[in-house]
C-alpha cells in the first residue's frame, strides 16, 4: 500500500476525471528521491498516464494529469486527454479540472532531460529544473505559472490555483495503470478495521456477548438463511459454528446436489466452544429456492410470522399449514424471523434465470411488508478471484468483488453495504484467521440489523402505550 498526498476521496475524484478503473502506483516522491530532473525521468520516463501532484505551505493540493509518457527528448507532447486540477485549496476539498483548450492540444506537456514536469505552452504549469534542496522543509520552484495559455482555468488566476507562488512541500508522481479486475486496489472499496488476531477476538466477544433488546424479554433473535440449492446456506451455519467451537465443524448437512440437501426447517444454535452455552441468536435453515420446486412463498410466510415449528418436514405434496403436528397457532415475537438473509452464489449471479429473480421479489414483498431487514450473503468469492483461494483478507481490495456486490445490490434492490461478502469453510480443515474475520463482519452486521427489527417493534409498542394513554 502506498502512502503519500492522496486520500481515497482524491483518488476517487481523479479516477471520475480519468475515466475506466485504474491503479495508481508511486514513482516518484521529492522528498525520498530528490528533487532531481535526471532522477525524475529515470523513475517516470516511459510509464505511460501520469499524475503529478504538488503540496505548498498552504496544503493547497494541485498538479496536472497527462495519458501520454515522459520523455527526454525536448520536445512538446499532444495529448487531448491532458488537464490540470486542484484537490485542495487552503486544506479544504476543492476539486477543479481544467482540460487543455482544443486549439493547443499539440502543447500539452514539455518534456526535456533537464526539467521536471512541465505542462502546456510558456509554460502553464513548470515545476523545476537541474536539481533543487529543500529549505526549511520547502522547495522553491523557480519558474512559476503562466496559467490559461494551454489549459482553461475558468477564471482560476494564479492566487486561487497555488496561493500564487511555487514553493512546495512535496510533489508526488503516479503512474496510473489498467486495473485488472482481479488485481488489489491500494485503498480497499469498503472499509473496516485492521484485520488482525485482535479484531477477530474482539468481534467474537462481540458477538458472544451479544443481547436482544431487554425491554423485549426474549433470549435470541431469529435470522432466516434462504437461498438457491448450493449457495452456501446451511455452509454459512456450518462456518460461524465453527468460529465458536473452535474447529471446523458440519452440523448442518452441506454439499451440492441437483434438488435442495435441506429438507426440513432447521433453527440452529450456536454454542460457545468451551461452555457449550448457545450464544443469544438462531439461524433458521430451510429449503432452497428452486425454479420448479423448493419452498413456496406461503411456507416462508409460515416461517417469518413464527408458525413453523422447529425441524419441521417439508412435503412438496402437502403444504405447510395450521393442521400440521405441532404448528405454532399463535406466535409470539420470539417465535419470529427478525432479519432474513439471502444467500447467492457469487459465481453464478450472472447466469441467474429472470424466474428466481421473480421468485426472491415476491419474497421480497412479504418481508417488506413485515418491515423484515433483508441482507445479501455472497458466497463463494474465492470462485470469481483465485487471489482469494489463498488470502480472503484481500475480499474488500479486489473490483471483481466489488463489481458483483454492486450488480447484486441493483438486482435485489437492497443498498450496496447491505450485499456482505463471505467465504464458507468447504475445503478448509483448520481455521483461517481472515475467514473467521469476514464471517464475523457479517455476522455482527445481521446482527445490527436484527435489533434495528425489534428496536422499531419496541417503537410500536411504545406508540400504542401513548395511544392508549391519550
Amino acid at each position: 500500500m502506498m502512502a503519500g498526498l492522496l486520500q481515497k476521496e482524491d483518488f476517487d475524484e481523479l479516477l471520475k476525471w480519468i475515466g475506466g478503473r485504474r491503479k495508481f502506483r508511486l514513482l516518484y516522491k521529492i522528498t525520498r528521491d530528490g528533487c532531481s530532473a535526471p532522477t525524475f525521468h529515470s523513475k517516470c520516463d516511459g510509464k505511460g498516464m501520469t499524475v503529478m501532484v504538488l503540496s505548498n505551505p498552504s496544503d493547497t493540493v494541485y498538479g496536472g494529469f497527462t495519458s501520454q509518457s515522459w520523455t527526454s527528448a525536448g520536445a512538446y507532447v499532444p495529448d487531448p486527454k491532458a488537464f490540470l486540477f486542484q484537490l485542495k485549496f487552503n486544506g479544504k476539498s476543492s476539486y477543479k479540472q481544467f482540460a487543455i483548450k482544443p486549439e493547443k492540444i499539440a502543447y500539452a506537456v514539455y518534456c526535456h532531460s533537464k526539467y521536471g514536469p512541465t505542462f502546456g505552452d510558456g509554460y502553464d504549469l513548470f515545476t523545476f529544473s537541474g536539481n533543487l534542496t529543500a529549505c526549511n522543509g520547502k522547495f522553491k520552484f523557480e519558474k512559476g505559472c503562466s496559467l490559461d495559455n494551454t489549459y482553461n482555468m475558468k477564471g482560476t488566476d494564479y492566487s486561487a490555483f497555488a496561493n500564487g507562488n511555487l514553493q512546495v512541500k512535496e510533489m508526488e508522481v503516479y503512474q496510473v495503470d489498467d486495473c485488472d479486475m482481479n488485481d488489489p486496489l491500494e485503498i480497499p472499496w469498503r472499509r473496516t478495521p485492521e484485520w488482525t488476531t485482535r479484531l477477530m477476538q474482539e468481534l467474537k466477544e462481540e458477538i458472544e456477548n451479544y443481547k436482544p433488546l431487554e425491554q423485549l424479554k426474549i433470549q435470541q433473535t431469529k435470522i432466516l438463511l434462504i437461498g438457491q440449492i448450493g449457495a452456501g446456506k446451511s455452509s454459512f451455519f456450518n462456518t460461524i459454528n465453527s468460529i465458536f467451537r473452535g474447529y471446523v465443524t458440519s452440523q448442518a448437512c452441506s454439499g451440492t446436489a441437483e434438488h435442495s440437501l435441506t429438507t426440513q426447517y432447521w433453527s440452529y444454535q450456536v454454542r460457545n466452544g468451551q461452555s457449550r452455552k448457545p450464544l443469544n441468536f438462531r439461524l433458521c435453515d430451510t429449503r432452497g429456492l428452486e425454479e420448479g420446486q423448493g419452498i413456496d412463498a406461503q411456507d416462508v410466510c409460515y416461517i417469518l410470522d413464527g408458525h413453523t415449528p422447529d425441524k419441521y418436514v417439508f412435503n412438496p405434496s402437502l403444504p405447510l399449514s395450521s393442521d400440521i403436528a405441532g404448528f405454532i397457532k399463535a406466535p409470539k415475537l420470539k417465535d419470529r424471523i427478525h432479519c432474513v438473509a439471502f444467500v447467492l452464489d457469487a459465481s453464478s449471479v450472472d447466469v441467474m434465470s429472470e424466474k428466481m429473480l421473480e421468485k426472491i421479489r415476491k419474497l421480497q414483498i412479504a418481508m417488506n411488508q413485515r418491515g423484515l431487514p433483508q441482507v445479501v450473503l455472497l458466497t463463494k468469492i474465492d470462485k470469481i478471484c483465485a487471489s482469494l483461494q489463498d488470502d480472503v483478507g484481500l475480499t474488500y481490495y479486489i473490483p471483481t468483488v466489488q463489481e458483483h456486490v454492486d450488480k447484486v445490490a441493483e438486482m435485489i434492490g437492497l443498498p450496496k453495504s447491505h450485499v456482505i461478502p463471505v467465504k464458507n469453510y468447504e475445503s478448509e480443515r483448520e481455521l483461517n484467521d481472515n475467514i473467521n474475520i469476514l464471517n464475523l463482519l457479517a455476522m455482527q452486521q445481521i446482527l445490527h440489523f436484527a435489533d434495528d427489527y425489534l428496536y422499531n417493534y419496541l417503537d410500536d409498542l411504545d406508540n400504542e402505550q401513548i395511544g392508549t394513554a391519550d
